[in-house]
């Protein structure tokens, strides 16, 4: 009751007994729709009703309630809002209603009329009502509005976060209290809601309608005079290709640093070339983590390393070189000892530090996304060849066994899509009894499939002169040609004939691109190669009998103490002596390999004598061809080393010629450092 009184209704009354009279006439003259008869009585619930008026209380052992009636509690209100008492409780921003809500609580002398009903504050407290809308609405955007300001003031927002994100700085833009007394400045005290808002602001935006603009001095903090824009360009230029950037300052996150946006269509002419050397604004921080990332015996030679790194950056050209060979080289010119490359590891800096390379459809789905591009091209390479031979729609043929309907064929065929220019190389495709004529991804394939076609397209126009060679060949010379790897002679002399037909068509200038140009090149190979597979089957035929000659020797050293030099030395035989070694091997580079065998016999006949030293050199052998594998792992799985990796190849066996037959030179000075030096160069 009143007051925090409580009472029971007097046991005499009719309302302590069930029902008054009044109720029960009530109850007769109702009638119920989903009863048993449209004259069923409709049926009250039994017992004192739970809302009740009382004329006077009375006490005796307890306290009764006399001359009691039923009430409704939704007339109090109404009836006695003179009397009752209102209390608010948790003010708060309505999205939906764009205004104040809090929730009222009515009480009649201490009876809770209403509880936890949501009403506007705004005619309760206007102040704080203002305060919030400015708060929520304006500076936290959470309102829905057409306002064009707000939208203005949303994309300069975005810019200066843009700003943070780019220098990876969280005080460069303004916090929300400097955004609130903006707002609150020019804002009139009685505006309290969206509704009032919205009112005021017709009006006052004819006379001033930038009057809530955000300038941009307000935004940015004086810091970010110290971030200039071109130091985080919003674009890669990549030859003819400006690739999108993005920045994310979000420390842990994968994507966390710069982002380069690569569209599926382009992503065969994007090579990781460059990249490492990353955006301006972050190029002195790596550089300075590479210097921190070294071993203590060389670092200390570099302290303070941001000082090294500020000084070393002023002294480059970004791009003309990788930026590991550049760093290490103007270190060098400034004193400090020599840095080992395998000192240096892009991979070990912060991930931010290095560019994260995104490939996207042209609707912008991501398709992959990682700091290893070649592993991206190489997981996305059936999706590039489908961009590519859509490209080269109409240029791709099968089956060709004659330059017959080929006319010219195009070095390169763009296509425009999706605002970039796709691009494909055709190339010649040598597929065994015949030539296609297929798009590849880049370049360097393509020099790698058209010279490969080319050799087949002639071959398959001239006679095969192998029945001649056959005929020209001595007893002597069969007994050395048969301690051959091939499956047969046919099969040898079939090797010899490609490298003899490679040998004419780089004296004829290589693989033609039009009809013209093939039947030149096909008159000079036909007349030219029957001596020319005669001249290398008598090298391969030298090369040979060193081979078995070696093998013998292998089979002799069993001494357990020369286990690890002969298993390198078979390595070696094996490497050089193969199926299909003359063509790999090159006609022009038969006589080094009689070199390198004859320095491998040298090297077993001096190995009984001295296997200390020859292990000392197996080690350094070792080494180099640890770092040679690990860059032939750097090549995408299903293609070619490229011609620099071949070079290094070779230039392992000019090592050890140097290492275990001096007598017999060196075309060029080889030595350990200078493999890894080489090694590195591709490598950047």
């Amino acid at each position: 009751g009143a007051r925090g009184s409580r009472f029971a209704l007097w046991p005499g009354s009719a309302l302590a007994r069930g029902r008054g009279r009044a109720d029960r006439a009530a109850a007769t003259e109702a009638t119920a729709t989903d009863g048993t008869g449209p004259d069923t009585p409709r049926q009250r619930p039994s017992g004192p009703p739970a809302w009740v008026m009382a004329a006077e209380l009375v006490e005796t052992s307890r306290l009764w309630g006399r001359t009691a009636a039923r009430i409704d509690p939704d007339w109090i209100e109404p009836l006695a809002g003179h009397l009752v008492h209102r209390t608010y409780s948790e003010p708060r921003w309505s999205r939906r209603q764009a205004a104040v809500l809090a929730d009222e609580r009515v009480t009649l002398y201490g009876v809770p009329i209403v509880a936890g009903r949501p009403v506007q504050y705004s005619r309760v407290d206007p102040e704080l009502c203002r305060e919030l809308f400015i708060r929520h609405a304006l500076v936290e955007g959470d309102w829905q509005t057409r306002h064009e300001f707000f939208q203005r003031n949303l994309q300069l927002l975005a810019d200066a976060e843009e700003l943070e994100h780019r220098a990876r700085r969280r005080d460069l833009v303004v916090d929300d209290e400097a955004l609130f007394g903006f707002y609150a400045e020019r804002i009139p005290a009685d505006v309290v809601s969206a509704r009032h808002f919205d009112a005021w602001w017709r009006k006052a935006r004819r006379s001033t309608p930038d009057l809530l603009d955000f300038p941009r001095s307000l935004l940015v903090s004086a810091g970010a005079a110290d971030v200039r824009e071109s130091d985080y360009p919003d674009v890669w230029r990549l030859g003819d290709l400006a690739l999108p950037l993005s920045y994310q300052f979000e420390p842990g996150t994968a994507a966390d640093g710069v982002t380069v946006h690569i569209p599926l269509a382009v992503l065969n002419q994007v090579g990781a070339e460059g990249f490492e050397w990353q955006v301006p604004g972050l190029r002195e921080e790596l550089v300075t983590a590479l210097i921190r990332g070294l071993p203590k015996v060389v670092r200390r030679s570099f302290v303070p390393a941001p000082n090294y790194a500020r000084a070393v950056l002023e002294q480059l050209s970004p791009g003309q070189t990788p930026l590991l060979v550049a760093v290490e080289h103007e270190l060098r010119r400034m004193g400090g000892p020599e840095i080992p490359r395998d000192s240096w590891s892009l991979a070990a800096v912060p991930g931010h530090l290095r560019i994260t390379f995104r490939v996207e459809e042209a609707r912008g789905a991501v398709l992959a996304e990682g700091k290893d591009l070649d592993a991206i091209k190489q997981r996305l390479r059936p999706r590039t060849r489908q961009a590519v031979a859509a490209a080269a729609d109409g240029v791709e043929r099968a089956e060709l066994r004659s330059w017959d309907g080929v006319g010219s064929l195009p070095k390169v065929v763009e296509l425009r899509r999706g605002g970039h220019v796709v691009k494909a190389f055709p190339a010649l495709v040598d597929e065994g009894s015949s030539v296609a004529i297929r798009a590849t991804d880049t370049e360097t394939e393509q020099r790698q499939a058209m010279w490969a076609g080319t050799r087949r397209l002639v071959l398959l126009g001239v006679a095969s002169p192998i029945r001649g060679l056959n005929g020209r060949l001595s007893n002597a010379a069969k007994l050395a040609l048969s301690h051959n790897p091939h499956r047969d002679a046919a099969d040898l002399l079939d090797d010899c004939v490609r490298a003899a037909a490679d040998r004419l068509i780089a004296a004829a200038g290589g693989p033609a691109w039009d009809e013209a140009g093939f039947t030149a090149l096909l008159a000079a190979v036909r007349a030219g190669l029957p001596e020319a597979s005669f001249a290398v089957v008598r090298e391969v035929q030298q090369v040979l009998a060193l081979a078995h000659s070696v093998d013998l020797a292998l089979r002799e050293l069993r001494a357990p103490a020369l286990a690890a030099s002969v298993a390198d030395a078979r390595g070696q035989l094996d490497a050089l002596i193969h199926r299909g070694f003359v063509t790999e091997t090159g006609a022009d580079r038969l006589a080094d390999l009689v070199r390198y065998l004859t320095g491998l016999q040298r090297r077993l006949e001096r190995l009984p004598r001295d296997p200390a030293r020859d292990r000392l050199n197996t080690a350094t052998v070792g080494r180099t061809w640890e770092a040679y594998r690990e860059l032939l792992a750097t090549v995408p799985a299903g293609r070619e080393p490229g011609e620099e990796i071949r070079r290094i190849r070779w230039m392992l066996e000019e090592l050890r010629v140097s290492l275990f037959a001096q007598n017999l030179r060196t075309p060029y000075p080889v030595s350990e450092e200078r493999v890894y030096r080489a090694i590195d160069t591709i490598l950047g």
